[in-house]
């Protein structure tokens, strides 16, 4: 049938059902998104067979990332729409996104039918099947039900093989009790992913909230990858990941593809950031209150928020894996942050100079204060303490710092150089403004290093930048995330019954002209990171706004060129032979041979999924030996202002000796120290 046919065929079909459409609050989103891109955006695509293509895969990827429900069959259903999805858009028609619903609600049933029946089948672990592991990229759809029992039966297996030895490393010990162990773990694996499924079917109240708003997302997500749709809860969530004032352990948690629960963000300040043990990413496995335990087996993320905000859980154990494959138990007490209140901490490094150091983790701001006093604010009150210490250079920390308010950025490089420019905003119109430094004067002039890592962006790449191109700081790690774009949230209606949608607006870049997007701020510095070649940064995102550049400021009062060649060479010389950075490029190997490279076969059975866990289990633990035994040859402390404050409480005297504990064992900030301290034993003349 002609292509102008097909449509016309469908806008008769829409007009019959016109009625019931136009309550469809979809349609309505649809078409208020459409024009908000349309006239915000810093660089909308156009509606044509291409956008049409590239929604269609973004849009199945979300709804089934592993390629685990849908068949092939379904796949021939679905392709009828890669190129028309763009005449649904301009045409304002919607209904095509019920057969996503009906199919992905079908598909999730026939799932948990397939697993319910596994209950009572007989495993066979005798290595009849081969498991094979392969790279996400490769994954392919199944090509019918039959394959979707296959597969259930075979991951079913696999994961109660893994648990088992998760839980014991002793194999004689799984093997002398194996019957009775595996009877009692696979009802509980095989309820864990029928959990899975049915948080699938009520992610958003429903399958068909799901499935829209997916493909809302991915109507975004083709604009660049940090555009996307907010539901009322989610833009509050988003707004509230910004800001600090709750009473709470400080630990937002989510729901992987795995069904576990894990840690998706840690408030900067709060209980759980000031401990230290807990990073994002970590598993929780189990909560536990004085009168109460939650098992994280088949729980909602929902059950999960509810039991961490119950007021009777003042104290909790949480039982947490590490990434390494560790299990802790962490005794964790709720407080109270808020946004004023100091976020940041300074502490003094001394070995041959006393040295400053300052984590900054995000770029926080008070968005309801008259002042919007924030990160910046905060540093400040903390440099003050520091140079109260006679302090003779500082390490900004900006490892793992995802960004935030661009007003912090541009406050935080403000306080350390005397005046000038510090970025270009370029809009979608093509034109361009300046940002500058407006109060005259640095709060400190002395000499500076700041650490980055493969996850410093945004926010945190503008300080870099602008502290780089000024010559006013040394910057030593790894090539940071390649995100140099902006965005604001929008409502798609005058009220919030449609929702909103953060949208990139413009684009920043360095005063020279020069941008880091999807490039990253390259360090003056380069040091080894256990998060080499991960492909996570900006450039390997679908979609990422380009590289370029613009006519940059000419004259800026940037200072004298830092001896960034002899600071690299004697860098290089200490870092060549050490073992702690050799040790970390051999961690960096083993998790991309055996997480992103992977692709390896071997036969269903016990003793193979035990060699296999245990080898790469193994090689973590003796390579992170020396890692983990590491300790600085300098001493760190608190402020006297600090130190004080601390004396005061208890917990916080803990976990404030556990701070200073990693800090002497961090091997980045011994090097950055060492860089500092060169970088003073050369005293270039600022």
């Amino acid at each position: 049938m002609p292509k102008h046919l097909h449509i016309i065929l469908i806008i008769c079909l829409f007009s019959l059902l016109a009625s019931s459409q136009d309550k469809n609050i979809f349609c309505n989103q649809l078409q208020a998104l459409h024009n908000t891109v349309k006239k915000h955006h810093y660089q909308p695509k156009t509606i044509n067979d291409s956008l049409s293509s590239h929604v269609y895969d973004l849009f199945l990827k979300s709804l089934d990332e592993d390629k685990r429900l849908f068949t092939k069959e379904d796949l021939k259903t679905f392709e009828l729409d890669r190129y028309e999805l763009d005449n649904y858009i301009e045409h304002n028609i919607c209904f095509f996104i019920e057969k996503y619903t009906t199919t992905l609600s079908q598909r999730i049933e026939t799932s948990k039918a397939i697993l319910n029946d596994l209950r009572d089948e007989t495993f066979d672990y005798s290595g009849k099947d081969t498991l094979r592991f392969k790279p996400e990229s490769t994954f392919r759809y199944l090509k019918n039900e039959a394959a979707m029992k296959t597969y259930w039966s075979k991951r079913t297996r696999y994961n109660i093989l893994y648990t088992l030895v998760e839980n014991d490393s002793v194999l004689k010990h799984i093997k002398g009790d194996f019957k009775a162990r595996e009877a009692e773990l696979k009802p509980k694996l095989i309820q864990k992913e029928i959990c899975q499924l049915e948080e699938l079917q009520n992610r958003l109240g429903s399958v068909d909230n799901f499935v829209k708003e997916a493909f809302l997302n991915a109507y975004l997500h083709y604009q660049d990858p940090n555009s996307s749709f907010f539901n009322p809860t989610e833009k509050e969530m988003f707004e509230n990941s910004l800001s600090n004032d709750q009473y709470s352990f400080g630990i937002i948690t989510a729901k992987n593809d795995n069904g576990d629960i894990i840690i998706a963000h840690i408030t900067p300040g709060s209980a759980a950031f000031n401990h230290g043990d807990f990073e994002v990413n970590d598993i929780i496995k189990s909560m536990r209150s004085d009168t109460e335990i939650l098992e994280t087996y088949c729980v909602s993320n929902q059950d999960v928020l509810a039991f961490t905000s119950n007021q009777n859980h003042h104290t909790m154990t949480f039982k947490i894996k590490k990434q390494n494959g560790t299990v802790k138990d962490i005794e964790l007490t709720k407080t109270v942050t808020k946004i004023e209140e100091n976020t940041v901490s300074g502490y003094i490094i001394e070995s041959k100079s006393k040295m400053g150091y300052i984590n900054i983790t995000s770029f926080y701001s008070d968005f309801e204060s008259p002042n919007g006093l924030g990160l910046a604010n905060d540093v400040a009150k903390e440099l003050y303490k520091l140079q109260k210490e006679n302090i003779e250079g500082l390490i900004l920390d900006l490892r793992f710092n995802g960004g935030g308010s661009m007003k912090e950025a541009i406050d935080l490089s403000g306080m350390f150089i005397n005046r000038g420019p510090l970025s270009i905003l370029k809009y979608s119109n093509g034109e361009t403004t300046t940002i500058k430094d407006l109060n005259r004067g640095a709060l400190f002039s002395k000499p500076i290093v700041v650490l980055v890592n493969n996850y410093s962006a945004s926010a945190s790449e503008f300080f870099a930048a602008a502290m780089q191109d000024y010559n006013r700081a040394i910057i030593v790690g790894a090539t940071t995330h390649g995100k140099a774009s902006a965005q604001v949230i929008l409502p798609l209606a005058q009220d919030e019954s449609l929702g909103y949608s953060k949208l990139t607006v413009e684009k920043f870049y360095r005063v020279t002209g020069k941008s880091h997007q999807s490039q990253g701020v390259i360090p003056d510095i380069i040091l080894p990171s256990v998060y080499d070649d991960f492909k996570t940064q900006e450039q390997f995102e679908a979609f990422a706004l380009q590289n370029d550049s613009i006519d940059g400021i000419r004259k800026f009062p940037k200072l004298k060129t830092l001896p960034i060649n002899e600071l690299k060479k004697r860098s290089q010389n200490r870092i060549t032979n050490d073992i702690y950075f050799k040790a970390i490029q051999e961690l960096n190997q083993l998790i991309i041979d055996n997480y992103f490279q992977i692709d390896t076969e071997y036969l269903l059975t016990l003793d193979n999924v035990y060699r296999e866990m245990t080898s790469y289990r193994n090689q973590w633990k003796t390579i992170n030996q020396p890692i983990e035994a590491h300790e600085s040859n300098f001493m760190v402390k608190n402020s006297a202002f600090t130190k004080e404050v601390v004396s005061y409480n208890e917990d916080q005297k803990l976990i404030n000796e556990a701070l200073l504990k990693d800090i002497k064992q961090d091997i980045y900030i011994e090097e950055a120290q060492a860089i500092l301290q060169d970088l003073l034993n050369l005293n270039p003349l600022n």
